[in-house]
């Protein structure tokens, strides 16, 4: 009996130390050299400027000078701006300024920790003030993948915004946990994400119920273009039929057949620009 006990007390142990770990690496921050601009960049520059997170973004600022307005790029998670070139070239190239930068704790940008969208959103709403300063149209249209979007919904953006474009938005960060979870311990990861939710309070310093996403999308006040992947498991498409549910109208919603979390821009290139141009188009 006490060498189960003792079995039992350092398996839990372990258990805990794992979990603790995992916290470590989901808020761990992903401060790296992006390295130069692209080549196929055209009237471009890097960018630097204050955050009310307390970090100083670095980006890059394209500008195409034919008046259509602005468009903010907001990468995922644990990435950083190069994320966006793709998307940065092509609405460069159909007459948009673009703004595309790294959150705090990504890329060039300093921070100490990751925070699921509570600074980030912060970050969001000093890049769109920074852009909407330097275009000579005041209509800003703002694209999010996962991270980026939370960020955007999180803070004032959702309120400023001409057009908002979600791409694998997660509603609430519990279930962003547990799908995660799910994913790396199958159906025994869901009963181990509480361990990890209630770690956010003391490495954030901010409650749970600060992370919800979807209790702010019916607060949009431009145009909404929801995007999900069909096969996606980190969000799911319940989940995000239940984000588009609550959004207000003008909103659109498109399920990328056979995708997962990933970036539409590369799975569905032609579609996705032209799906994504005439939104803009339609609602700029």
């Amino acid at each position: 009996m006490k060498n189960f006990l003792k079995l039992l007390t350092l398996f839990l142990a372990l258990g805990f130390f794992l979990l603790y770990l995992i916290g470590n690496y989901l808020t761990e921050a992903q401060v790296v050299q992006v390295g130069a601009m692209p080549k196929a960049f055209k009237n471009a520059r890097k960018v630097s400027f204050p955050s009310k997170s307390g970090s100083q973004l670095s980006g890059w600022i394209l500008e195409s000078k034919q008046g259509k307005g602005g468009v903010l790029l907001l990468h995922g998670v644990k990435s950083n701006r190069l994320q966006m070139v793709n998307r940065a070239r092509f609405l460069q190239e159909a007459g948009y300024d673009v703004l595309l930068f790294d959150f705090q704790a990504h890329g060039e940008s300093n921070g100490t920790q990751i925070t699921f969208g509570h600074l980030e959103s912060l970050d969001a709403e000093s890049a769109y003030n920074y852009l909407a300063d330097r275009v000579c149209n005041p209509s800003i249209a703002v694209i999010g993948v996962s991270l980026g979007g939370a960020s955007a919904l999180l803070g004032e953006v959702k309120t400023k915004a001409k057009v908002l474009i979600l791409e694998a938005v997660y509603p609430t960060i519990e279930e962003a946990i547990k799908d995660r979870m799910r994913i790396y311990f199958g159906s025994f990861g869901g009963y181990l994400s509480p361990l990890l939710t209630l770690q956010i309070p003391p490495r954030l310093g901010i409650g749970i119920d600060k992370l919800r996403p979807i209790d702010a999308i019916d607060k949009v006040e431009g145009a909404l273009l929801l995007i999900a992947g069909e096969q996606d498991k980190h969000t799911t498409i319940e989940e995000s039929n239940r984000m588009f549910g609550k959004a207000k109208e003008p909103k659109e919603m498109w399920i990328v057949k056979g995708a997962g979390h990933a970036n539409f821009d590369r799975v569905k290139a032609k579609e996705y620009k032209a799906r994504i141009l005439d939104f803009l188009e339609e609602w700029m």
